[in-house]
Parts: C-alpha cells; sequence; structure tokens
C-alpha cells in the first residue's frame, strides 16, 4: 500500500462516519464514501474492545490481508475512502472467515466486480 492510499487524517475518518455508508458482518464493519480521486485511500482500525495490543495488531493484519487477497480475485471500484473496523468477534479467527467476511460486505456494498478472463 502506497503512502498516498493511507487514510491519516481526523477530518477524512469524520466524514467517512458521517457522510459515508456502513456494512456490517460478523467479524468487521466497513464504511465507505467517494473521495473524487483516481485510487482508493484506506483505513485499518481495531479499537481496544478487540483486546489488548496483541490482538488488536493481529486483527489489522488479519484484515489486510485479507483485502490484499480480494483485490487479486476481484477489482474493486476506484476513487472511494475506506474504512474497514474489527468487531470483537476476530478474536481468535482464521484469515479465511475474515477473508469471508470482507468478501461479504464489499459484496453487499456494492464495490467489487469480478475480475475478467480476458486480462483487462
Amino acid at each position: 500500500m502506497l503512502k498516498k492510499e493511507v487514510l491519516r487524517k481526523k477530518s477524512d475518518f469524520s466524514a467517512i462516519y458521517n457522510k459515508g455508508k456502513s456494512f456490517g458482518e460478523r467479524y468487521v464493519v466497513l464504511f465507505h464514501r467517494a473521495n473524487n480521486l483516481p485510487y482508493n485511500r484506506m483505513g485499518y482500525l481495531a479499537s481496544k474492545k478487540v483486546g489488548n495490543s496483541v490482538k488488536r495488531n493481529r486483527a489489522r493484519r488479519l484484515m489486510k490481508e485479507s483485502f490484499r487477497q480480494l483485490e487479486k480475485e476481484f477489482v474493486l471500484v476506484e476513487g472511494r475512502d475506506l474504512i474497514i473496523i474489527a468487531r470483537n468477534t476476530i478474536g481468535n479467527t482464521s484469515m479465511q472467515e475474515v477473508k469471508k467476511s470482507m468478501y461479504s460486505a464489499f459484496k453487499k456494498s456494492g464495490l467489487l466486480k469480478e475480475k475478467r478472463s480476458d486480462g483487462k
């Protein structure tokens, strides 16, 4: 992930929470909003409800890796700000379960498209 593709400003997060749309699943919650840029910006969050720092960092790693794998399999709509938040149920789950939950949230939101087999 490039530096420009990471959400950092509090104002960006606030705008997504207040004006964006949310879709919840068993292990993650997805917030998204249009950003009028030619690329997506991402933020991964795990609150203290998830657990201590080790568990929160594991949750973020699971979400990032799940997203990387989803990106390989599907095309994501461009020009969006995305926040993926870990729920406290993410604790002892496998990466495959988190990936399924993220896939379901992205599918609900309408942000995923199938990759074309002809390479385009």
